[in-house]
């Protein structure tokens, strides 16, 4: 009578939970529990296989092939992306015109919804194809593999190692633009003001993309300016993305803002692009991401 009454008891708990998760009930039960990253499955007390988390072998093994020269090229990338958004900034702010305001807000939707698509780009990439046995494995599709098997090690990384792949990805583009902020008349610099607005704000974006990834994992001590922009999406949300967090994390991809995600969904776009590359080459998605996962 007392098993019936605490199973009772617990399936009772389960439903409120999902209840109050505003989350459908797959996703809340397949996915790790954000509030604690200890945890296997909330709903399976029972449940002693680190399926998930710190303590899991793949988890373990990834986490140790963070490198003091990734760490370096991080640092370097980091350090050296801010100072040129610094200078370009200022040359932005410099030659700012104020009828181009209308124009400057368009560049600034459209390069949010260019971030956000090519945040989902790369995303999808990492995630489903390459190995971390790779020439470039270790380097950058190895986070991807230790943030399905422990999506909360995100949160206990610094800004640096949060940030510094999205920040080298923009480096080039800002430094052109402060060499041509330098080299160029002022007619050539207005006549191309719009367009570097655009690759700017675009790269801001960018910039910002890991963060906003990091903060929709972050259930516990956000600023309540952080959680308002999640609630109301304009920055990426936590029980959104929490959707992708389901094997085999083939879905949601987009991670600035998710604006992209239920569109992209709707039409099949990642379901058809993968059918198209295993027709041409063979290649099967997220074979290596299930390898890690699978680690004992």
């Amino acid at each position: 009578m007392r098993v019936k009454q605490r199973r009772f008891v617990t399936s009772l708990r389960d439903d409120q939970a999902i209840m109050a998760s505003g989350l459908d009930e797959n996703v809340l039960r397949k996915s790790m529990p954000e509030h604690e990253i200890n945890s296997n499955n909330e709903f399976n007390p029972d449940e002693t296989k680190p399926r998930w988390g710190p303590q899991h072998a793949g988890a373990k093994e990834l986490a140790s092939q963070y490198t003091a020269g990734k760490r370096l090229q991080e640092t370097v990338c980091v350090v050296l992306t801010i100072l040129f958004m610094l200078i370009d900034g200022l040359g932005l702010v410099y030659f700012f015109r104020v009828e181009n305001w209308v124009v400057i807000l368009g560049a600034a939707l459209l390069g949010i919804l260019t971030a956000d698509f090519l945040s989902g780009l790369v995303h999808w990439g990492a995630d489903s194809y390459g190995s971390v046995e790779s020439l470039i494995g270790k380097s950058f599709i190895r986070p991807f593999r230790e943030h399905h098997i422990d999506p909360t090690s995100i949160t206990r990384h610094d800004f640096i190692e949060t940030n510094g792949d999205n920040f080298a990805v923009i480096l080039l583009p800002l430094m052109k633009m402060a060499y041509n902020f330098f080299t160029m008349s002022q007619e050539e610099i207005l006549a191309s003001y719009n367009w570097w607005m655009y690759v700017f704000l675009l790269a801001i974006f960018i910039s910002l993309t890991n963060q906003f990834h990091k903060w929709s994992h972050t259930y516990f001590g956000l600023p309540k300016w952080i959680t308002t922009l999640q609630d109301y999406h304009v920055i990426l949300p936590r029980k959104h993305h929490r959707i992708h967090h389901v094997a085999p994390h083939d879905t949601y991809f987009c991670i600035t803002t998710g604006w992209l995600n239920y569109p992209l969904e709707v039409i099949g776009f990642w379901t058809k692009f993968e059918a198209v590359i295993e027709v041409v080459t063979g290649h099967k998605p997220r074979v290596d991401d299930l390898k890690w996962a699978k680690k004992q």
